[in-house]
């Protein structure tokens, strides 16, 4: 999905909500003394966001259709729908989720 302006501000702002909370809830960063970190890179064509944290059991994943009663989980469809691509990394110490969003004219 394409944005610029207040549009790419708001999907921006939407994914790094959700990535961080995600990060708080179901990775080991949740816990006392726990940590993670939130990088935003502005290139030409996009902008990427991630967020790295202490990891967890379960890698993320976005809910099958049959699964909307379920509670959680809409987020990161949420969050999928607004980026271009979207990924998790597995890391020696932890996990990171990134998003991409294109810029308008990309």
């Amino acid at each position: 999905m394409e944005a610029e302006g207040p549009r790419m501000v708001e999907n921006a702002v939407l994914i790094v909500s959700e990535l961080a909370s995600n990060a708080v809830r179901h990775s080991r960063s949740g816990r006392k003394g726990g940590w993670f970190l939130v990088i935003v890179v502005l290139d030409d064509d996009r902008v990427r966001i991630e967020v790295i944290d202490e990891g967890g059991y379960d890698r993320p994943q976005l809910l099958a259709v049959n699964d909307w009663e379920e509670e959680g989980g809409r987020g990161l469809l949420l969050m999928a729908t607004c980026a271009k691509d979207w990924g998790v990394k597995e890391r020696t110490h932890g996990r990171s989720v990134w998003a991409e969003l294109a810029r308008a004219g990309a």
